[in-house]
């Protein structure tokens, strides 16, 4: 009985051991936000949700990523042309690397080596910075002033949208030359990509002006194989909104569930995937002005914890964040953050 009793603490003790671990591991993560009406990003932790970090003296901040080690904070300066490295503990800038225009949103490889950077301007260009030079190697030229981009999990390609052209833009990051692009009928919003078993992109889910939902992109065929509308509402026209009723979009961790942004509906949806059924929503916080009617909170962007047990939505209107649980589908937090919070990433900590 003592060896049966000893066997079965140790396994208890391994098993608690395992889920300490894991618990650790899924709270350590930042959620980092920019302000694009400020000059500061707040951090918050996902394990109190609450502001723990205020990077400051960056003025029209816009994207943010990261280094794989994360001791690096990439965040791009609009105000003056710059990618701004940040010191992840202290958050001081490290250098501003000067671009070849007006920055929006920003990518970085898996293997750290490369921060690809959308210039919003005419003729438009994907700017390529060598992290080991610390410089710009290569501006890309595009048919379009870029607004947001990805980079597919195989890390063969950036994915890039412009508003302006009404373009996707898919470029090879071994030749750092386009590959394809295929046009729309609305300026290309935010994206999300879809990762196939063989770690090879199989759709693109992209979002697009003046239009309440998503458009489904065949990765492989380049081509559009169908539109999802997402359920009305009656937000969007007192905010200003209606050009951009759906904003912000993101795959979970797991691959199985697609996260979507309502402005009209003053709502995040959730889908189901491969099938994209609709499997749930989650109410947004509305804005109560003095004398006036409520209002939406702008949902902007989305982003996850490691685990998938907790997504982030940025309240461009409330000056907020959501936190919501993914598995309730409850609002667990609202955390009040700078002014028109926008762009948000995760950093998980080691």
């Amino acid at each position: 009985m003592n060896a049966n009793g000893g066997v079965w603490k140790i396994g208890l003790g391994l098993l608690c051991g395992v889920l300490f671990a894991a618990c650790a591991w899924a709270a350590s993560a930042r959620i980092y936000i920019t302000n694009s009406a400020g000059d500061s990003v707040d951090v918050i932790d996902s394990a109190t949700n609450k502001v723990v970090q205020v990077i400051r003296g960056i003025e029209v901040p816009h994207g943010v990523n990261f280094s794989p080690d994360g001791k690096r904070v990439y965040i791009s300066n609009e105000s003056e042309r710059v990618l701004d490295v940040v010191d992840e503990k202290s958050g001081a800038i490290l250098k501003k690397i000067p671009l070849s225009g007006h920055p929006n949103n920003i990518a970085v490889t898996k293997d750290g080596r490369r921060v690809v950077i959308c210039i919003a301007e005419a003729p438009g260009a994907l700017d390529v910075v060598d992290t080991a030079a610390m410089k710009v190697i290569k501006a890309i030229p595009v048919k379009g002033a870029l607004h947001n981009v990805y980079i597919t999990a195989d890390q063969k390609y950036a994915v890039a949208g412009s508003v302006a052209a009404k373009r996707m833009t898919v470029i090879d990051l071994q030749t750092l030359e386009p590959a394809w692009d295929m046009t729309f009928d609305g300026g290309v919003r935010p994206m999300a990509l879809e990762t196939a078993p063989d770690g090879s992109t199989s759709r693109v889910f992209v979002q697009l002006s003046d239009y309440h939902g998503f458009v489904v992109v065949d990765f492989a065929k380049h081509q559009e194989v169908a539109r999802v509308k997402l359920p009305d509402g009656n937000f969007g026209r007192a905010e200003g909104r209606m050009g951009t009723p759906s904003h912000g979009i993101g795959v979970s961790p797991d691959g199985r569930t697609l996260w979507v942004n309502s402005v009209l509906a003053n709502a995040t949806f959730e889908y189901s995937l491969p099938d994209l059924k609709l499997m749930g929503r989650v109410a947004l916080p509305e804005v109560h002005p003095q004398g006036r009617v409520a209002s939406g909170s702008v949902p902007e962007w989305i982003t996850f914890t490691p685990d998938g047990r907790t997504v982030y939505v940025s309240n461009s209107a409330s000056k907020s964040v959501s936190a919501i649980d993914t598995e309730t589908l409850k609002q667990v937090a609202v955390i009040p953050v700078g002014e028109v919070p926008k762009r948000i990433n995760t950093l998980a900590l080691p």
